[in-house]
C-alpha cells in the first residue's frame, strides 16, 4: 500500500513481528513507516503513520488500530537486527514549505496554470465522488494547504499515489491529478455500467460477463 499524509489507515495487527513493532511504537509514543513493496523490493520513499487509537485488543495480542499518515521520508540504511524491518530515514516536506524555495517548473500557487490544474483536479475528484454517490468536497476541504493528498485518497492506483508521495511541490501533484482523473473516471464509469447490467443482462435475467 501507499499511505498519504493525513489519510486514515485501519490495520489488523496479527503477525508476531508487527505485534512487537506496534508495542514498541505505543511504548515510545512514536511513529512507524509504511512503504510500498514490490517484486524488486521496497520503494525508497514512504510515509510515517501515528496510531490515532486502538480499536480492539484481542486476548492473543492481536490488535485493530486506526493510524493516520504523518510525515514523508527518504530511506537511507536498512537495519534487520529486529524481527521487523527498521531504516534510517530523512524526513522531507514540500520545497515551498521547507524553505528550499520555488516549485516545480518555477510555478507558484498563484500561477494561472497551477490554478487550472487545481480546478481540474477538484472537478475530477467531485465527479468521482458523485459517481460513488458521495457528497462533493466542502469549501473547507478545498482550502487545505496540501489539497492534492486529500484528493488522492479517493484513488487506489499505487503508481499514482507513489508518484504523488515523491513529488516535492503541490503544483506538481495537482498537475498529475488533473491529468489522471479524466481517464480514471472513464474506467470507473464503465465499471459502474457493468455493475448495473450484470444482474439483468438488459432483459431482467442474469448474465456472465468477460471483462
Amino acid at each position: 500500500m501507499v499511505l498519504l499524509p493525513g489519510a486514515e489507515l485501519p490495520l489488523h495487527i496479527f503477525e508476531d513481528r508487527y505485534k512487537e513493532m506496534i508495542a514498541d511504537v505505543r511504548r515510545d509514543r512514536s511513529e512507524f513507516g509504511v512503504v510500498l513493496a514490490g517484486k524488486e523490493g521496497i520503494a525508497g520513499i514512504g510515509c510515517t503513520a501515528a496510531i490515532e487509537r486502538v480499536l480492539r485488543e484481542y486476548p492473543d495480542g492481536q490488535l485493530d488500530i486506526l493510524a493516520i499518515g504523518r510525515r514523508r521520508f527518504d530511506i537511507g540504511g536498512i537495519n534487520q537486527d529486529r524481527p521487523y524491518l527498521r531504516c534510517t530515514v530523512e524526513f522531507f516536506d514540500d520545497e515551498e514549505l521547507s524553505g528550499a524555495g520555488g516549485v516545480s517548473g518555477g510555478m507558484s500557487g498563484d500561477d494561472p496554470a497551477v490554478r487550472a490544474f487545481k480546478a481540474r483536479a477538484i472537478d475530477g475528484c467531485n465527479a468521482l465522488r458523485v459517481l460513488r454517490k458521495e457528497a462533493p468536497l466542502s469549501i473547507p476541504e478545498m482550502q487545505v494547504p496540501q489539497l492534492s493528498f486529500l484528493l488522492a485518497r479517493h484513488v487506489q492506483d499505487l503508481d499514482l499515489r507513489q508518484a504523488l508521495l515523491m513529488a516535492r511541490t503541490e503544483a506538481e501533484r495537482l498537475r498529475q491529478l488533473a491529468e489522471f482523473f479524466p481517464g480514471f473516471l472513464q474506467s470507473q464509469q464503465r465499471v459502474e455500467h457493468l455493475k448495473q447490467l450484470a444482474p439483468r443482462n438488459g432483459h431482467g435475467g442474469h448474465s456472465n460477463l468477460i471483462h
